[in-house]
């Protein structure tokens, strides 16, 4: 590194500058390629063999960086003679920047900071690397503006659901796939969302669970419109609703009464059942918020008063009461209309056994039900059903749901294959999975990434960037695809940056998923549970 006043001849500024130049020895810069460097995402070496690592970022990111402080970047170079870099600052304060320059975007390689106090950054602005398959109102919306997701592959079913809810006064976006309606989602957080199951790539039942594991999205009322047969999977799940195909122009309506009057709701009503005064002031303390109403029933009896009388939103029950077991609560529950579809959490301190689980079986046509043996999962079930927004609550029981999440997803001990060259990711990334308990993989390019695989043959899943030295990631993700062993191993593909077309390469070359960086860690943490959880 040597710094000087630039020659008179060397200067490209039209003022007085400081000359920072780099020498290297290194391979040299065609001549013919000097200026392409510049260019983001572009590179001296740019094919699927090259030797040597980078996302073709760095120059682009620091020519701009450069040009903001009224200065410039050049460089002279030959093959196998190496390179000087040289960056032109002018001499005098009075020939820089006076106000403040507008916020630069950091390097895309970077791991976004993840904390308790803020896990929710917003995603990062410009356009989503896909198009809306109908018109929508995706470039008009505001925020806070009243807007209804429809994900659904059949386009004419679309245009008519989306024709309805726009005469009820939302806007209106559209998906046909459950990556870009999981995408949307996070992206717009729209006020509701109407799903079909049957999508391709993602079905139904993925997104649901993608939706519901984002801290971002979990609250967004779903409600669900196919043809299957399967209601009381989708209200286990947290569902608002459950219809199935054909439908008539009536029952689309009632439909969408049902999501504006789930949005209309701004306090949600709670039930606890125990006739434990401690446990019950206990649950108390842990689930009540600002926005949520708790009643306290000490016996059956009470219990089913409250609940001809009142409307609730969810009940958390313990089975054994003093005056009737909460199996005969249920039972007399089922026959009132009134209470019939509230989503049951049969809170206990044991592990059911298969008598009880059978037993409750019986209602799950009509009640909705799921065990809860930990503070932490009946947090999360209880915000689930309540549609609460988990960033509004305390630090620490934000935290509490998502331990609760990742043990059902299972991802303690689970391996993960992390391939991407760049060590400040493999670093950052590699923490946060150790974090959850998973085990980590590590290679810098497709080809290790492929020897990884045959070595470890039960990972569950693979991390992969897409711009690497020797073989890139689309490369990488063909041959995993075309071994039978690993064809249906999930991937999700991690790109630099969401450029045009970059989400239909990557899921042509066998990605399960697509992520961009900078890498949303909940983002990426929800599409890992989606994938492990469906894989068995």
């Amino acid at each position: 590194l040597s710094v000087a006043r630039a020659a008179p001849a060397d200067n490209p500024l039209p003022v007085p500058a400081l000359a920072f130049a780099v020498k290297d020895s290194g391979i040299g810069i065609p001549a013919d390629k000097l200026q392409l460097i510049f260019q983001a995402f572009h590179q001296a070496d740019g094919s699927v063999s090259r030797k040597y690592g980078g996302t073709g970022l760095g120059l682009s990111i620091s020519l701009e960086l450069a040009r903001r402080m009224n200065g410039d970047i050049r460089v002279k170079s030959a093959v196998s003679a190496g390179s000087v870099f040289t960056l032109y600052l002018p001499q005098a304060a009075a020939d820089l920047p006076q106000a403040s320059a507008p916020p630069v975007v950091r390097p895309t390689q970077q791991l976004r900071a993840h904390t308790p106090a803020q896990p929710h950054a917003p995603p990062q602005p410009g356009p989503l690397p896909f198009a809306a398959p109908l018109p929508d109102d995706r470039e008009r919306l505001a925020a806070g503006d009243k807007c209804i997701l429809i994900i659904e592959d059949d386009l004419s079913f679309a245009k008519i659901l989306q024709e309805m809810v726009r005469e009820r006064g939302f806007a209106t976006l559209v998906a046909a796939d459950g990556e870009s309606g999981i995408a949307l989602a996070d992206r717009h957080l729209p006020s509701a969302v109407v799903l079909d199951v049957m999508l391709p790539h993602i079905d139904g039942w993925g997104v649901m669970r993608s939706l519901k594991d984002n801290p971002r999205t979990r609250h967004i009322p779903v409600h669900f419109i196919t043809c299957l047969e399967d209601r009381q999977k989708a209200m286990a799940m947290g569902a608002i609703g459950f219809v199935t195909k054909p439908l008539s122009t009536e029952q689309l309506g009632e439909v969408l009464q049902s999501i504006e009057t789930s949005l209309a709701k701004s306090v949600r009503r709670l039930l606890i059942v125990e006739d434990d005064g401690d446990e019950a002031k206990s649950m108390r303390a842990l689930l009540e918020e600002r926005d949520v109403d708790i009643a306290l029933a000490a016996s059956g009896h009470d219990a089913l008063e409250l609940l001809a009388t009142q409307a609730f939103d969810c009940m958390v029950l313990d089975l054994g009461l003093s005056d009737m077991s909460g199996f005969e609560l249920l039972d007399r529950l089922q026959g009132m209309e009134g209470a019939r579809r509230i989503p049951v959490i049969v809170h206990s301190g044991r592990d059911l056994s298969h008598e009880d689980e059978r037993r409750l079986r019986h209602f799950a046509e009509s009640i909705i039900i799921k065990g809860a043996m930990s503070p932490e999962r009946l947090l999360n079930e209880v915000t689930l059903f309540l549609h609460l927004v988990e960033s509004d609550l305390h630090p620490n029981k934000q935290r509490m749901i998502r331990t609760a999440i990742d043990k059902e997803a299972m991802l303690e001990g689970r391996k993960v294959l992390l391939v991407d060259d760049d060590m400040r990711n493999v670093f950052s990334l590699s923490s946060v999975l150790a974090e959850k308990s998973m085990t980590v993989i590590e290679a810098e390019n497709g080809r290790e990434a492929l020897a990884r695989l045959e070595e470890h043959p039960d990972v569950s899943i693979v991390l992969m960037d897409i711009m690497m030295p020797e073989m890139d990631g689309y490369t990488a993700m063909r041959a995993i695809r075309k071994n039978p062993r690993t064809a249906n191993l999930p991937i999700i593909a991690m790109t630099a940056k969401a450029l045009k077309g970059d989400h239909e390469k990557c899921m042509a070359a066998g990605a399960s998923d697509y992520i961009a960086k900078p890498i949303e860690v909940d983002r990426l943490l929800s599409l890992i549970r989606v994938w492990v959880f469906q894989r068995p």
